[in-house]
């Protein structure tokens, strides 16, 4: 009996309070499962730290256990929405080019339909004379060329949702998309 591809799911939901981040992830693996799919979770981990450990010290065994847990699956689907800024979650970026650095398929969304150029303030110098990218995508070039060259995709919200960092229907586009990439050996 084959398993079910695992796929990653980054963004910054971790972030979320818990009972939220709870209700995302679920209908996120839910989503993936009637594809055939194993959603994965940055907190699908096992780790309990303790009390004499130091900040850095569990940081550094969050990471470790995150990279562990990447390099277990085939395929990442990323959050992309702009948290916290212009741009996607600086870990969820590093989690999309990790991934795509080992060859695997990268897909995302986001739920910002708005350029790059046109959140970083649509002018062509920001107020420290330093040039805006505009090559009119979604993201910053590196984020969505290397989606792009993995074979995957950034699925962009025509419109503001209910939620403002998540819609199963443009997650179920990725996962759509996905399955047409990355083919699943289940029935």
């Amino acid at each position: 009996m084959s398993h079910p591809k695992r796929i990653y799911l980054a963004g910054p939901e971790v972030f979320f309070p818990a009972d939220e981040h709870r209700a995302i992830v679920s209908q996120k693996k839910h989503i993936l499962r009637e594809h055939g799919f194993e959603g994965v979770d940055p907190l699908d981990t096992d780790l309990v730290f303790a009390g004499h450990e130091s900040k850095p010290e569990r940081g550094s065994r969050i990471y470790l256990a995150n990279r562990q847990l990447m390099d277990s699956c085939h395929a990442i689907i990323a959050n992309l929405t702009p948290f916290r800024g212009i741009s996607a979650d600086p870990g969820t970026v590093f989690e999309v080019g990790y991934m795509i650095g080992q060859g695997k398929p990268a897909f995302g969304f986001t739920m910002d339909n708005r350029g790059y150029r046109e959140r970083a303030g649509s002018t062509e110098r920001d107020g420290l004379g330093h040039s805006i990218e505009d090559f009119q995508l979604n993201d910053n070039l590196m984020i969505e060329c290397g989606m792009a060259e993995s074979g995957g995709r950034l699925f962009v919200a025509e419109a503001a949702g209910a939620h403002a960092y998540f819609s199963g229907d443009l997650f179920g586009q990725c996962v759509k998309s996905l399955s047409g990439q990355l083919p699943n050996p289940l029935p």
